[in-house]
């Protein structure tokens, strides 16, 4: 009986073991200096946007790559800071069983600029800190000191406009994320947020346009167009905002909230039977949620009226 269940312990562990990697992603990469020649002890850093508790700090070899594995599906702020050189920022995609490929060349920098830079950074990874703890006041002073030292980091405006999304200081997170999308046109964190922050403050025309961006970035990721369906509907612009919940569910096929969505536009179409369809499918993946009733009372109607 007990070779039989260290049999069936090993059956399991190597189930879990082969299934590990196509869950999780990685990022890799190698650096150079501007001449080509591989950097040795760059110290690179991963933070996780959507896990603020998730960071990973690792060191390239004499070939100048590194390589962070066991990182789960989402976007990560990376930093690369080394002695002599200016500090490099990107953010990078992970998906599922990727690899995600990085090329980064840093460039030399004078000792009194290095000094300084060194000093925000350690203010930014200080109100990092502070965040992940929840101080979220004290996060949004260590991110407004390193901006002092720093302006042109999308990434410490981007930090900052979280902070005050969660002090629920909607006029400061607005500008803080309206800075980063200027100093990062390409980030899908940046126009994400800022997207938000102007709905939020019922400016749907102008949130448009940067949830448009955030979907066009990032376009497997179904919350993107999600929420850039939910502001064409509030611009009564009905089609677009279809074809962007269609969107959502056909990259996520029990995405509750896209279902009611569809099915409340289709009725506004004339369009029964797929209203039907789209509000029992809401039903069943979400039975308990806040709008199941007004669902229900949907399709009562809808089945009376056929």
């Amino acid at each position: 009986m007990v070779r039989k269940y260290v049999i069936l312990a090993f059956i399991i562990g190597l189930f879990s073991f082969t299934l590990w990697p196509s869950v999780e992603g990685k990022i890799k990469g190698i650096i150079t200096d501007s001449s080509g020649n591989p950097l040795e002890k760059v110290k690179v850093t991963i933070i996780s946007l959507k896990a603020s508790s998730k960071k990973f700090v690792l060191r390239t070899d004499k070939e100048g790559k590194f390589i962070q594995v066991g990182l789960w599906p989402g976007y990560y702020q990376v930093s690369f800071k080394k002695a002599g050189y200016s500090p490099f920022y990107r953010e990078v995609k992970v998906t599922i069983g990727e690899a995600k490929q990085l090329k980064v060349i840093m460039e030399k920098t004078e000792a009194i600029l290095e000094r300084t830079l060194s000093k925000a950074d350690s203010l930014f990874l200080k109100g990092y800190k502070f965040y992940a703890e929840k101080k979220y006041q004290e996060a949004a002073a260590a991110y407004e000191e390193a901006i002092k030292l720093s302006s042109t980091q999308w990434g410490y405006y981007l930090n900052l406009g979280l902070a005050y999304k969660k002090m629920d200081k909607k006029e400061e997170a607005l500008s803080a994320f309206q800075k980063a999308v200027e100093l990062n046109p390409e980030s899908y964190s940046t126009n994400k947020e800022l997207g938000e922050a102007l709905a939020k403050g019922d400016n749907y025309e102008e949130a448009k346009k940067y949830y448009q961006k955030a979907a066009e970035i990032s376009q497997d990721d179904p919350d993107a167009f999600y929420n850039f369906g939910v502001c064409l509907t509030n611009l009564g612009e009905s089609e677009g905002a279809l074809d962007a919940f269609l969107k959502t569910v056909k990259l996520k096929d029990d995405y509750a909230d896209a279902y009611y969505q569809i099915g409340v536009i289709y009725i506004g179409q004339n369009k029964a039977k797929e209203a039907v369809a789209n509000l029992e499918k809401f039903l069943e993946l979400a039975p308990e949620h806040e709008k199941a009733d007004i669902a229900k009372q949907l399709l009562d109607y809808l089945k009376k009226e056929k």
